[in-house]
């Protein structure tokens, strides 16, 4: 992997890598996709369709870096979720940088959709939901161990949810989607920074990185890209 921007550097290692996208101290959201060059996020459902060896280092990359993996719940479903565990590829990156092994996931639904017996309804698993989610559900799940964070009435209010995340020692976020979540957390101005992975293919079809129109166009500012295999890294800042 190679970077074209903002300084060319070739061959970078999993060391250069991580200095390419680690961020200063203190709190940040960062929000993470693969994308194909029409748009579409998805191929069949998942996003292992548009995936490429480069795009699987940069999301353990992420992964390491991040203080919580932040997620909704139609995308860990889809997906597959399991805990970040301290012996999977993700695990050994953060011990070799420093971190921790493990880092949790926060599960965003405001439907209460985890349920105890999942993969993610373990103790190190966060659900952020709202005081509208089914009580009997929440409650089972702190039974099961998952911590659970009421956030707002009727819909989950992001910014205090990210503030009881940081009240947790959880600064630095990295956000896997999906599209309504990431919309939710443009509105709300939450996002800093959209690591985009293009991928050199076109798909069609409905599943986009945005669900619908934005209130007003957001006009981020690239700075970084890398490549590999006609792949695309990039960078995006937004907000501060």
């Amino acid at each position: 992997m190679r970077r074209l921007l903002p300084d060319p550097a070739p061959d970078l290692d999993e060391a250069a890598l991580a200095e390419a996208y680690r961020l200063p101290a203190g709190r940040s959201v960062r929000v993470d996709f693969v994308g194909s060059l029409d748009g579409a996020i998805a191929v069949q459902g998942r996003s292992g369709g548009l995936g490429s060896p480069g795009d699987k280092r940069v999301f353990r990359t992420l992964r390491a870096l991040a203080d919580v993996v932040l997620v909704g719940a139609g995308t860990a479903t889809a997906e597959g979720y399991r805990p970040v565990a301290a012996d999977s590829a993700v695990g050994a990156l953060r011990t070799a940088l420093g971190r921790p092994a493990t880092a949790p996931v926060a599960v965003v639904s405001r439907r209460v959709s985890l349920a105890p017996g999942d993969r993610l309804a373990v103790d190190s698993t966060i659900l952020v939901t709202c005081a509208a989610g089914d009580a009997a559900r929440r409650a089972a799940l702190a039974e099961a161990g998952v911590t659970v964070l009421v956030c707002g009435d009727d819909e989950v209010d992001l910014p205090l949810a990210l503030d009881r995340l940081a009240d947790r020692g959880l600064e630095q976020v990295v956000c896997e989607g999906g599209p309504a979540l990431f919309a939710a957390a443009l509105a709300a101005g939450c996002v800093d920074e959209l690591d985009l992975t293009i991928a050199p293919a076109l798909v069609g079809g409905e599943t986009r990185l945005l669900p619908g129109a934005l209130a007003e166009p957001v006009r981020p500012r690239l700075t970084q890209v890398l490549e590999e295999d006609g792949v695309l890294f990039t960078r995006y800042a937004l907000g501060r």
